[in-house]
């Protein structure tokens, strides 16, 4: 089995499934708003753009959406790379 990434660390357009998010390094509006968009564990991810500046968001697709998340979100969300 692979080991667990960071979202941020995850490499551009691979597939993978949230194993876990630390919902306690997040503020409350932060935790809302991933699970109104659907994050939770099982379901599957893929980074599809970062921006060029190191501190910029991240694009992921969730489902059929195209969400932008804080570095620091993406960084409290750990997946599993699909072979």
């Amino acid at each position: 089995m692979t080991e667990p990434l960071c979202l941020e660390q995850l490499p551009l357009r691979r597939e993978a499934v949230i194993a876990a998010i630390d919902w306690a390094s997040l503020s409350v509006p932060e935790a809302r708003r991933l699970r109104e968009l659907g994050f939770d564990e099982g379901v599957n991810v893929q980074v599809l753009h970062r921006a060029t500046l190191g501190s910029g968001p991240i694009a992921c697709r969730i489902g059929r959406m195209t969400v932008a998340l804080r570095r620091h979100v993406a960084g409290a969300v750990h997946v599993v790379p699909q072979a």
